[in-house]
């Protein structure tokens, strides 16, 4: 499980280096993998709106791309998954030295320069410019959680009740 929140430098040729405890988890995620120093990984960059990369182990993503073929071919639903996931992806590595090397299509879609903000978000994780995930994350969570009030307990969605 991918979790926690981390920051690293984004050099020139687009390299960062992938949290450590990421990493593991990447092994974890491609057992089968032909150079058991490269896990690799896909990253779904998305539609023009999606101002995010998200990351998924090598077997996550084939999982989830056998749930996507499992649907009716032909149906609406299919397609805009098949679009939105497939067809927007980037197949990847890890690199010797433990780090991701980011095309610039992928930097500039998400406008990322100098430093990379990395969020765990269980079965995959997310790479945001920092500023970007700051501003998201007030607009998004921050508000919800003020309008639930001060004694809301965010553990309570839960509940099975």
């Amino acid at each position: 499980m991918f979790i926690g929140e981390y920051t690293f430098k984004v050099d020139s040729k687009g390299r960062v280096s992938i949290p450590a405890l990421f990493r593991r988890e990447l092994e974890e995620g491609d057992p089968e993998r032909p150079n058991q120093d490269r896990p690799r990984m896909v990253i779904v960059y998305g539609s023009d709106k999606q101002k995010m990369l998200q990351v998924y182990t090598q077997a996550a993503f084939e999982a989830l791309a056998a749930d996507i073929a499992a649907m009716p071919r032909g149906s609406k639903n299919r397609t805009i998954l098949q679009r939105a996931i497939l067809s927007k992806s980037h197949p990847t590595e890890v690199d010797p030295d433990g780090r991701l090397v980011l095309p610039a299509t992928l930097r500039t879609k998400i406008e990322l320069d100098n430093e990379a903000y990395f969020s765990g978000v269980g079965e995959t994780f997310e790479i945001w410019k920092p500023e970007t995930f700051e501003a998201a994350d007030a607009a998004n969570v921050e508000q919800w959680i003020e309008e639930q009030g001060d004694d809301f307990d965010p553990l309570s969605l839960l509940s099975t009740e």
